[in-house]
């Protein structure tokens, strides 16, 4: 109500009339026509259904039901779908569409529940770009659904680009994507905690629900911190081509630890010259 009466200064009835009429004069180029209700996230459900049933009627083949402040809880988000889906004789006529904004934090999450009461188009950004806090993220959709097989919904999309995409849709806009985002953040393959990596490197399933390779990620990567244990060290030590016996291990975690204490990441280099100043005898196997 609050853009009818403020924005437009106007009425339901005036408003509806209008919705019908933009739906048939855009049907009269073409037969693609999508009517966007709104803020439908705050809407009078009964005159939401009345409308939506009345641009179906007009000819609209998508009816998008927006949460456009962002301000639904998952929940509540989901039973408005299915209340269109209940009250709208002619829902079956077109395809309902959900666009959510992530003011609050649950922009993918209210897009999922949307889904699982009838929805099948989502709207979504890549890297989660949009309008103030932005819009549902289209990598945090592909991989749930990926994930959740159980839903039994699908989308054609290949997986496989999507952090390339990511990289690409950053650098064009400027937009640097934050290292803990999920899926396409620098993080998301990253194991930095001593527990984490030694699970990880005994199993990489046991911290990782998406294999990396399926979102165009190389590879996931082993972080040295002060906060990694021996496993990782080892690990990160054979990958640049230093292989140590357990005492000369032993040894060499309490100079990297010395040496995480004072970085904040330790990397290849610093193992290079931690291993060049105790056992300059030793060569890389990698050189």
């Amino acid at each position: 109500m609050s853009h009818i009466k403020h924005k437009f200064n106007s009425t339901r009835e005036k408003i509806l009339e209008q919705g019908v009429w933009a739906v048939k004069y855009a049907k009269s180029f073409v037969e693609d026509v999508e009517f966007y209700a709104e803020d439908a996230g705050r809407a009078d459900l009964d005159y939401l259904c009345q409308l939506v049933e009345a641009v179906i009627a007009a000819g609209a083949t998508v009816v998008n039901i927006p949460d456009s402040t962002g301000y639904c809880l998952p929940h509540q988000y989901g039973a408005r779908i299915k209340y269109v889906f209940d009250h709208v004789p002619n829902i079956h006529k077109a395809t309902i569409s959900v666009h959510c904004h992530n003011d609050l934090g649950l922009a993918t999450a209210n897009s999922i529940e949307g889904l699982v009461n009838g929805a099948r188009q989502v709207e979504v950004t890549m890297n989660g770009v949009g309008e103030r806090a932005g819009n549902t993220s289209l990598e945090e959709i592909v991989m749930i659904l990926k994930t959740h097989k159980s839903m039994n919904l699908h989308t054609d999309i290949d997986s496989k680009l999507i952090y390339p995409t990511s990289l690409l849709v950053s650098e064009r806009m400027r937009m640097p994507v934050q290292a803990n985002k999920a899926i396409v953040g620098r993080n998301a393959f990253s194991h930095s905690s001593g527990i984490h990596q030694d699970g990880f490197l005994k199993h990489a399933e046991t911290y990782e629900i998406i294999n990396p390779n399926d979102v165009g990620v190389p590879s996931s990567s082993i972080v040295l911190t002060a906060r990694s244990g021996r496993h990782a060290l080892k690990y990160r030590l054979e990958v640049i081509g230093y292989v140590f016996e357990k005492e000369e291990l032993d040894d060499m975690y309490k100079r990297f630890i010395s040496l995480a204490d004072v970085k904040k990441l330790v990397t290849d280099d610093d193992l290079h010259m931690l291993v060049a100043e105790a056992y300059p005898v030793k060569e890389s196997k990698r050189k």
